[in-house]
Parts: C-alpha cells; structure tokens; sequence
C-alpha cells in the first residue's frame, strides 16, 4: 500500500485529509534526525513537511518511491527543490494559506515597533510606570516602503493605505497597473532606501537577495529608520543591522526571522532593547495552519491520484479548467515525443542523437498551458532511452542535461487543423517532423515527415518507407497473416503515384525481430520499423 510520511507538525485537518486518501497510508512520525529520515523516506510516495525538516540531496537520493513532496507554507528553503526536480519528485506548497496571517504579523510588529509596545508591556509587569520611557511614533503621514510586491506584500501595502501614509513599494516583476489598483507607487530600490520611515520586507531568500540590507545600504537612509522582516533570515545582514541600531541611524528592527533558527544566543539583535523579536510566527494562527495543511494535503491528493498540482513550485501551474482540456494533448505531446525516438533507431539498432526539438503550437490554443505540453514531448523523446523514470518534473533538466536545444513557437492558423501540434527532431544528418491533433478528445497523428496519415497513437505498430508499386502492400500483409498476426489498421500515404510512400499498420500484437527482417527483405522495401506507443 502506498505510504505518505508527515515529517513535522501539521494541523489534524490536513491529516484528516491525508487518510482520507483511497489505498493510501499515512505515518505521522515527527521529530526526525536526518538520518532516521534518510533510513526510511524510501517507503513513501509522498512527503509532507513544514520547515523544520530538511529535505537535502543526500535524503532525496534514498528517496526511490517518492513522488511529491508538499510544504505546509510558502517557503521551499529547506527543500532541495533542483534535486527533487531531477529525480521527477513534484515540490508543492501553500502560496496564499498563511497570506493574512503573515500581512497581520508584518503590520502588528510595525505597529509595536512604532509604538514600543512589548517593551512597554515587559517594564508594567515589572511593577514599573514609565512613561515618558515609552514615547513612541505615529505612522500617519510617514512613508513605507514595502520591498516585494507578491501575495503578502501588496497584502501589507493595503493595509498601511487605511492608516493614510503614502505607500511605496519595489518589486522588479510588478506592473505600474497592478501597483496603481492599490495606490502604491513603483519605486526604484534606492528609492525605499532614502524615502521610507518605515521599511517591511517581503521577498523569498535567494542568491539575489541574501545580505541585500547591509552597511551600504544603511548608510543611504534616513535617520532613525525602522526595519520589519517577516520574509526570511539572511536578507538583511543580521550583525550591519545590530550595528544600525546601535548608532542610531536605525531606530529599531522587528524581526521575525533569523539567519539560523532558533538564533544563537549571542546573536547581535537579541540583546537590543529597541527591538520587536518573535520566533517565525508569520504562519501561526490557527486559521492559517489550517488552510496550509488542508491545501497541501489535497495537493498530495491530487498527485497521487494523477491530478495536477494547482501550486507546484517546479511545473507549470495548471488549473482544473486548463487540465481539462490539456490532458489529451499532453497524450498526444507524450506519443510523438516517443514516435521521434523510436523512429531515430536503424535496423542494427543504434540510435541517431536528437539535439534539438522544436515544438510549434499551430490554432487555436489560447488557454492551453503549452510549456506542459512541451514538457511531455520530451518526456515522451527520453522515456525509450533512459532507465530511471522521467516525467513532466524532471523531463526539461533530463533534456537540457543530453544537450538537446528546446524551442517552442506559436502560430495563430493552421489550414487543416483547429489546433494543430508539430514536433521536428533535428539529427546530425537532418530532421523529422510529426504532427498531431486531438479530434473528439482523443490523440491522433495526421502527418509524418509531410505524408498524411490518419493514426490513433496506441499500441504496436510497423512503420515502413518503400517505393508506390503494386503488391508491397499484399506482400507485407501476406506475411504478416502467414504469422498469425492480425492487423488492427493501415494507413498509407504517399508523395505522387510511383513515388515514395510510408505505411502504418496497426497491429493486435507485437512480432519478432525475425519478422521484421523479412519485412525489410520485401522489394521495393526502403525501410520497416516496429514501435511501441
């Protein structure tokens, strides 16, 4: 029986859902070293997981059942998303489930920082009144700057609004449209830095921005500043900030995260009495742990049941309205990409090298998620030759890593086709190309190397190249009942009368290799190859 591992704390909800799974097992097994982990994460097909867990290469490589992994969150950090892509495993998480809890907690530490309300908290309870201690600012009228323009920073720019400051924000990916919709202004990243009281910060930890707040960039602001990180540890340079506060060019920070968590003892912003610090609670409200457990356990649902992942962080998204309408051509992508290999082996059976593929989307396919649909074309190319699984995950990397060059294009008419889609293989001595629709829902190819056929890609069947001469035809199927096997379908198509021609016959069952060579031994017979679609 399939087996799901829930490797750290999620909400019973989730894991209602989980078991709810037909034929599925579900451990809950928290707490687990690295090792334990390693030991047994080859009995599951799927992983759910928060942050605690680090699912690292070493883990992945034991990880032979494994088909998806699901974060209770937004983060993959602590996933080894490259790895898993490589070896097909589909990465998940919860985009939106903790969006308001994470907003809130950013706008709550701006508020106390402004407002110097923990510390004010802390002296009370000490038996202290203290006053003209605990001054603090309004926010009325100052600027914030918002640094990532995504889900929770446009969350936080619209809740800043109601307090009527003047909200600007950088994100290089947002649009000056989507910025004005929310009255915030689009900035240059310097800009936040020399205009905002108040700084808040909302981008994923990446190579771009590890350490992007440090000593420079203090430097160029106003005095007095204060800082809210609710985003992830190591984007602002944790010892340049402690000195900031320490000067007094900075205000004050509310960090909820830190570059290692829990935070060493002696890490600098701990002992700074100016600060707000909380332990990575962005998530922690019950409603979001919830909905974070319940998005990813239907995820893992989904995959497993061969449904689409609606927020997979290495495949296209596909919604259930899109999936509904590509699912015949991801079919029909998966069968030419095979037909292209296949056909690439000759008679000694040696391969031909496919090193690029160019996959043009011809009609009418507004709507369609195409880079899918190139994703199982190459699945289909390297499924004949490779051992280990290949799959819409891991088929670009699996391509790029044999040096095959990909393109995809797109044209608005076709002259036979609603929507028409085309595959040319490009070898060392030339090219093939094949085309396919999808009639009534189901698959078929229509071209070959410009001859028309009309074929249900299904099944085994001989492919042969031969000369237009009466009685080739006869032979072959003569043959072929001589050996008891019954021909299912053909197709023929041919460039002029006497030219050259190609034959598709759509066999009940496969024949030996001994009967193919009988078949190529026929006159007039250029070339005959058994596939398997």
């Amino acid at each position: 029986m399939p087996k799901v591992l829930v490797s750290d704390p999620i909400s019973e909800a989730g894991i209602a859902h989980l078991r709810a799974i037909p034929g599925v097992e579900v451990d809950v097994k928290l707490g687990l070293k690295p090792d334990e982990l390693k030991a047994i994460i080859g009995d599951y097909v799927a992983l759910a997981v928060r942050s605690e867990t680090k699912v690292t290469a070493e883990i992945l490589a034991e990880a032979r059942q494994l088909q998806i992994i699901g974060r209770a969150g937004v983060g993959v950090d602590n996933i080894d998303v490259t790895e898993a892509t490589k070896r097909g495993i589909v990465v998940v998480n919860s985009p939106e489930g903790n969006t308001l809890a994470a907003a809130e907690l950013a706008v709550a530490l701006l508020l106390s920082l402004a407002r110097k309300i923990p510390q004010a908290d802390a002296s009370f309870r000490a038996g202290k009144w203290e006053r003209k201690k605990f001054v603090g600012t309004e926010i009325y009228g100052k600027t914030i700057g918002v640094i990532g323009l995504g889900k929770i920073g446009k969350a936080v720019a619209q809740r800043m609004k109601s307090f009527e400051t003047t909200v600007i924000a950088y994100d290089p990916f947002a649009t000056v449209e989507s910025a004005r919709k929310i009255d915030v202004e689009l900035v240059s990243l310097e800009e936040i830095y020399k205009r905002s009281d108040f700084i808040t910060i909302h981008v994923p930890l990446n190579n771009d921005t590890r350490g992007m707040i440090s000593t420079p960039q203090f430097a160029i602001m106003k005095d007095g500043v204060r800082i809210i990180n609710c985003a992830r540890g190591g984007i602002v340079d944790e010892q340049a900030a402690a000195d900031a506060v320490k000067s007094g060019k900075v205000g004050g920070l509310a960090f909820d995260v830190f570059t290692k968590e829990p935070p060493e003892p002696d890490n600098p912003l701990l002992s700074l009495p100016e600060n707000v610090i909380t332990p990575h609670l962005g998530a922690s409200t019950e409603e979001a742990q919830i909905n974070v457990a319940i998005d990813i356990s239907e995820q893992i649902a989904d995959v497993l049941q061969g449904r689409p992942a609606r927020s997979a962080v290495n495949l296209p998204s596909v919604s259930a309205e899109e999936m509904a309408r590509v699912a015949p051509f991801l079919v029909l992508a998966t069968k030419i990409g095979s037909l292209h290999t296949q056909l690439s082996t000759d008679t000694s059976g040696s391969g031909s090298a496919i090193n690029a593929i160019e996959v043009t989307f011809s009609g009418d396919f507004a709507g369609v998620p195409t880079q899918s649909i190139t994703r199982a074309v190459l699945q289909g190319l390297m499924t004949p030759i490779l051992e280990d699984p290949v799959n819409l995950v891991n088929a670009p990397v699996l391509a790029d890593a044999r040096g095959i060059k990909v393109t995809e294009s797109h044209s608005k008419t076709t002259s036979d086709h609603n929507c028409l889609l085309s595959v040319r293989a490009h070898y060392p001595g030339g090219d093939r190309i094949i085309c396919g629709t999808v009639q009534d829902g189901n698959a078929r190819i229509v071209h070959i190397d410009g001859y028309h056929v009309d074929i249900h890609p299904l099944g085994a069947m001989i492919m042969t190249q031969h000369n237009d001469k009466p009685g080739i035809i006869g032979k072959v199927g003569t043959l072929l009942g001589e050996n008891g096997i019954n021909i299912a379908g053909m197709h023929v198509g041919r460039e002029k009368v006497g030219g050259r021609a190609i034959m598709v016959l759509l066999l009940d069952e496969t024949i030996a290799p001994s009967m193919l060579t009988n078949i190529r031994a026929i006159g007039g017979m250029e070339k005959a190859q058994l596939v398997n679609l």
